[in-house]
This record gives structure tokens, C-alpha cells and sequence, in this order.
């Protein structure tokens, strides 16, 4: 029966590719890839001879009405983004709601996604969190920040590691100084590393130690900042 199939692909280690997922991306007719050439990479390591097709952010909404039609024609078709899982931060969200709409199956596959390893290894409360993820950068900003000031849950922010100190400055001011976090860069890759403290505490060493990588930060909620 046709559908699709949303695929998590590895965040980092290319062991943390699971066996259905080699055989998903084996079997279907066509793979939608965020960039071919980043999955081509993964695709020749694990021997994945099956045809890719471009599908990113600047071309899903010319795109997905296309791939509808094609699922409805009888074809398979996965969906991958170019490290963890599609439309967690990610292209992905427009094809899968536009596939429910249209009646076809949708199955994503559980998988890799860089703000679960994140949270668990803060040491902050993860029974109940928020995912913001990326920031918006210049408008409406500030007006979000204000609005979790007072969120009693952790929340967990996308950062790139060239605005990671101004981000955590930002936090600091909103939320205060001594407010509980931690930064997460490099999940499951060979320099994995996470740093807690405060929100001055990162601040400081962040300023002094400039970061690489792909940044997950973790800030408690209000009630839980002395915990």
C-alpha cells in the first residue's frame, strides 16, 4: 500500500541508524531528501541505491502537491532530513499535513532527534518540558522570551553556536542570572559535551571558550530553578 514514510536519519554517529530504517529507505520507490549530496553520503554507507529527490524548506511548498499526487499514483515515498527527525525543527511538517488531508498514511519512524539525549543529560525535571526550539532571530524575539519568563517547565532551545553567547546573555536577562541550564553541542559525535550551571555560569564560559557544533540549550522552568 502506498504512503509515506518520515525516516529519523543519525545526528551524528551513523550507528544510531536503526535496521528498519536501511530496509524503509531500500524498499520505497523514491527518498525526499533535505540535501542529496549530506544523504548521499549516509545512503552509500549503508548501500542505498534508491533514487533522491530535493525537498527543503525553500522548495516544499512548490513540491508537496507533486509528491501527493505521486503517492496517489501507487508510489512509496520517504522522507528524510539531513540529520535526525523530519519536521522536528526541520522540513517536513507541510508534506505530512498535506498528506493526512489528502487520506494517505503517514508512518514515521522512531528515531534520532537532538533535544531528547539533551534533556535527559541536563539533570533538569523532564517529566514535563517545552520544545521552542529555534528562536525567532530579530522580530518577535524579545516578545517570546517575555512570554516564558514565567514557564514552569524546562525548556528546550536550537542554537546555532555563533549566537549561543548572545542567546544565553538574552536568557540570563529574562529569566535571571541564576537561573539553572545547560548546553548540549555535538550529540552523539565524537566531541559530545555538555556544560551545566547557571545561566551566568555558561555565559562566562561560553564568552571565554567560543563553541562548535550543533547547540541544544536546556533552561528549568520558574518553579523548578532552585531544584
Amino acid at each position: 500500500m502506498s504512503k509515506l514514510f518520515v525516516v529519523p536519519t543519525p545526528i551524528g554517529n551513523l550507528e544510531d541508524m536503526t535496521f528498519r530504517a536501511v530496509r524503509i529507505l531500500k524498499e520505497v520507490d523514491l527518498i525526499l531528501a533535505e540535501d542529496t549530496r549530506t544523504s548521499g553520503v549516509l545512503l552509500k554507507h549503508f548501500e542505498i541505491r534508491t533514487p533522491q529527490q530535493s525537498h527543503h524548506k525553500f522548495n516544499e511548498h512548490q513540491t508537496v502537491n507533486h509528491v501527493v499526487e505521486r503517492i496517489r499514483s501507487g508510489q512509496t515515498i520517504a522522507l528524510i532530513s539531513d540529520a535526525g527527525t523530519p519536521a522536528i525543527s526541520d522540513p517536513g511538517f507541510l508534506l505530512v499535513r498535506a498528506c493526512v488531508e489528502a487520506g494517505i498514511e503517514v508512518e514515521c519512524l522512531p528515531g534520532p532527534t537532538a533535544f531528547v539525549p539533551a534533556l535527559v543529560a541536563s539533570g533538569l525535571p523532564n517529566d514535563r518540558f517545552c520544545f521552542e526550539g529555534f528562536l525567532p532571530q530579530k522580530k518577535g524575539r524579545q516578545t517570546r522570551l517575555n512570554q516564558l519568563a514565567d514557564e514552569k517547565r524546562t525548556m528546550i532551545f536550537y542554537e546555532s553556536p555563533f549566537r549561543l553567547t548572545k542567546t544565553l546573555a538574552q536568557l540570563a536577562e529574562v529569566f535571571g542570572k541564576e537561573r539553572k541550564a545547560s548546553v548540549s553541542r555535538e550529540i552523539s559525535k565524537i566531541h559530545e559535551n555538555t556544560q551545566r550551571g547557571t545561566l551566568a555560569e555558561l555565559t562566562a564560559h561560553y564568552t571565554e571558550n567560543p563553541p562548535k557544533g550543533e547547540i541544544v540549550i536546556c533552561v528549568a522552568g520558574k518553579e523548578n530553578e532552585k531544584a
